[in-house]
């Protein structure tokens, strides 16, 4: 066996012995391996000490002081079962989702994220030898590191150090890992926003303003004017955190500010705050182009849309230029909408409530706009009263509520919803309508679905299946019904996983389809269960 002492290992090094096995040693042998009859051996000794180095987490290079060792988790040890089953669900490959997948098997990686979510709620620590392959999955989704970031803790920055493949747990983290300055060390803050990195200052605004709303205004009014146009617009966005009447002098400044992007977040912020002089004005605007007709023979609502965008609407955040296909003054007119404060049009509108004032008829083919743009205030706002009234009745049509022009302004809609409710309209929905359009709609329900959706998502699919309906459309469906379907439901779907008889008008192939995929929904839901038990402990 040819000898590998001395080899040095460059971080290029695993790439190096790949060029090399797949080229073959006679044509290039790695550095620090003698070529001859031996080289194939010393590789293959060469890459198995790369390989545990690189399942170390440490990347090798020169020799240099030692690390300071990890820091300790104080938190309790996940227990047993649920550790492995963790090391199960990390060492699954990603899967297809629903996206057509056959077979009877779960998708581990897809119930990951319901796992870590739970895991951080019982508060337990990562095993420390599973660190690596949880920065490897989070490395590989970004929809997976904010929780586990939150899994592994501190010792995620220790090894990100050690590791570039993992910076973006350093990025993550304020001071790429460092404690944040307490509230008392008014130096360290001030030194830190002062100085630090941009991601830092990011981090170290969003901390204070969730703690002292004031205290954060305050430190960035002190760099504002200094801060690249950029900067502010992230900077701004922070403030949406406890947003209220007290940053309407700092926003108002903000309104003249040299970025068109910074003035339009700033009139956004503003008109959510409904007691804001901007709110005043736009409902002073908005009021100006809407009245209800009352010589014909319904009340209807009339629309005059502003002729001109004059500078104190574009100082307010109204954008004069229309998008290609719009027309100008309906797209004034929507932002005006949009911006004024909702609870002002019952007492323009003759006191109707907002309902009544959503049924009634709207002149000239105004409804679509206006409809349009109180639903984007109602979302702004987050008026449930507008938002029941503009998405109206689980059996109005599919094309949209009275006062929603479309299945993504419902769900918009749904959100300012609490969950209870928003889970009892989508089942209405769907029991209408069935599930070829609620796909939205299930997006924005909380996870597990409450028993009413439940029920009606099991019953549609059931209804679908029984009539022999393609069951490829459904597997969007069948994907997110694994990941948030209540897993007591499991016992009501067992009858539902033998093969079905194949009518006439059913898709060929379609019975096994709908086999399989109430098999592994069945099982993926006991999978789900047994998860909790183990989170649980003994």
């Amino acid at each position: 066996m040819a000898s590998t002492t001395g080899t040095t290992s460059a971080p290029d090094a695993w790439e190096e012995l790949v060029t090399s096995a797949l080229l073959g040693t006679a044509r290039r042998t790695p550095p620090g391996i003698e070529p001859g009859p031996g080289a194939p051996v010393a590789l293959l000794d060469a890459a198995a000490v790369e390989t545990v180095r690189r399942r170390a987490g440490l990347r090798p290079a020169r020799a240099v002081q030692r690390p300071q060792p990890a820091p300790e988790d104080p938190r309790p040890a996940l227990p047993a079962a649920a550790g492995r089953r963790l090391a199960l669900l990390l060492a699954d490959r990603p899967g297809t989702g629903g996206s057509g997948r056959r077979g009877t098997a779960p998708d581990l990686m897809e119930l990951l994220p319901q796992w870590l979510a739970a895991a951080n709620t019982h508060g337990y620590a990562a095993p420390p030898q599973l660190l690596p392959a949880l920065l490897d999955a989070a490395r590989g989704r970004t929809d997976l590191r904010p929780a586990a970031l939150a899994f592994a803790g501190s010792r995620a920055t220790w090894l990100a150090r050690l590791n570039p493949d993992w910076r973006f747990a350093l990025r993550a983290t304020p001071g790429g890992g460092a404690a944040l300055p307490s509230p008392q060390d008014t130096a360290g803050i001030r030194l830190l926003w002062e100085e630090g990195l941009f991601a830092e200052r990011v981090a170290l605004l969003a901390a204070i303003r969730a703690r002292e709303p004031a205290a954060a205004r305050e430190l960035l009014t002190t760099t504002w004017a200094t801060e690249r146009a950029e900067d502010r617009l992230m900077f701004l966005d922070s403030l949406r955190a406890g947003l209220g009447p007290d940053d309407e002098p700092f926003l108002e400044q903000a309104l003249a500010d040299r970025s068109r992007n910074v003035r339009s977040t700033a009139a956004e912020l503003l008109s959510a705050l409904p007691d804001s002089a901007l709110a005043a004005r736009m409902a002073v605007r908005a009021g100006a182009c809407v009245a209800v007709d009352h010589t014909q023979d319904t009340p209807t609502i009339v629309v005059e849309a502003p002729h001109e965008c004059d500078s104190g609407m574009e100082r307010d955040g109204v954008v004069p230029k229309a998008p290609s296909g719009r027309g100008e003054r309906s797209w004034w007119f929507g932002q005006l909408v949009e911006a004024a404060p909702l609870s002002g049009w019952p007492g323009r509108l003759g006191g109707r409530t907002p309902a009544e004032i959503v049924a009634l008829p709207v002149a000239d083919d105004w409804r679509t706009e206006l409809h349009a743009a109180w639903c984007r205030a109602a979302v702004r706002q987050r008026d449930a009263g507008w938002a029941r009234a503009l998405l109206g009745t689980p059996a109005a049509p599919e094309a949209g509520g009275p006062g929603a022009v479309s299945l993504a302004e419902r769900a918009k809609l749904l959100g300012t919803l609490g969950s209870a409710e928003r889970a009892e309209w989508v089942a209405g929905f769907i029991a209408t309508h069935g599930l070829s359009e609620a796909f939205q709609l299930l997006g924005v329900c909380g996870v597990p679905w409450a028993a009413p959706l439940g029920r009606a998502v099991v019953d549609a699919l059931n209804i679908a299946r029984d009539a022999g309906s393609y069951p490829w459309s459904f597997s969007g469906v069948m994907g997110l019904a694994e990941r948030c379907l209540d897993p007591s439901e499991a016992g009501r779907l067992e009858g539902l996983m033998a093969v079905p008889d194949e009518g006439e008008d059913a898709s060929p192939g379609a019975g096994g389809y709908w086999a399989e995929a109430f098999q592994r929904l069945v099982t993926t839901l006991r999978l789900r269960a047994a998860m909790a038990e183990e989170l649980e402990g003994p």
